[in-house]
């Protein structure tokens, strides 16, 4: 059979991606091109096995993808493409959603009694993926925050969601630079970044970066912010966690005496 595409195969795995199989998106590839069809027609034109066919149509009617007729033979017709395809997304959206949310509470469980203290460092590489797991940190705070960053990471949604947890919990920020004015309860400390030489100007990105502390328990340390060079060191280790406390109190401190 075949396919309305130069790309065939790219179809079927689309279909799988979306929850078929490569039997299911057959037949039903199949039936688009015909008003109706009984099992045996299914079975000439998608090369699916003829003991198969029933077994994959039944599947598709559990998907709504297709309609069944109460003549005998049975007859089958497929829905639109464009209701299929909203279907099959609808499925993924609740399963992925199911999933996350199942998830999360496993993973708050585990926070909640303490069994991040493992001396484990883990590496987090790309500023995107760093800039994710940077805003999954400060969601998770149930005390305090604080935090040295490079401008970068202070984004726009990044700042309202500090202003609005400040109400909630202590949070200190110290940055080279912070766009507008300080929203309600939060500490913001503004320190000046040193003039690099000019022979070093290509390193800049790579020598910024900053240190997110939450709750006294987990860190973040940031190095780079350019999108190949970025990279991040995460744990919960009680010795890496003191280190950078100590280090942000240093920093902390000068900040306060500069304000």
């Amino acid at each position: 059979m075949k396919l309305p595409s130069e790309n065939p195969v790219r179809i079927i795995d689309c279909l799988k991606s979306l929850g078929l199989t490569k039997y299911e998106a057959l037949v039903y590839i199949a039936l688009l091109k015909l008003v109706s069809a009984t099992a045996s027609e299914i079975h000439e034109i998608s090369d699916v096995p003829r003991a198969s066919v029933y077994p994959v149509i039944d599947q598709l009617l559990v998907k709504g993808l297709v309609s069944v007729s109460q003549s005998a033979p049975k007859r089958f017709a497929a829905i639109s493409p464009e209701d299929a395809i909203s279907r099959l997304m609808d499925k993924i959206k609740k399963d992925a959603y199911f999933a996350r949310d199942s998830l999360s509470l496993v993973y708050k469980e585990r926070m909640n009694q303490g069994l991040g203290t493992e001396e484990l460092i883990w590496n987090i590489y790309g500023i995107g993926n760093i800039k994710n797991r940077f805003s999954d940190l400060i969601s998770g705070a149930k005390q305090e925050i604080r935090i040295i960053a490079h401008p970068q990471f202070l984004t726009p949604d990044i700042q309202q969601k500090l202003a609005t947890m400040a109400n909630q919990i202590s949070i200190k920020i110290i940055t080279p630079h912070w766009a507008g004015e300080t929203p309600g309860k939060l500490k913001v400390y503004t320190i000046r970044q040193p003039e690099i030489p000019k022979e070093l100007d290509m390193a800049k990105d790579m020598m910024a970066g900053g240190v997110c502390i939450i709750d006294s328990r987990s860190v973040m340390v940031i190095l780079g912010v350019g999108e190949d060079d970025a990279v991040a060191l995460f744990s919960e280790s009680e010795g890496f966690v003191r280190f950078f406390v100590r280090y942000y109190n240093l920093i902390f401190n000068w900040a306060k005496k500069l304000k």
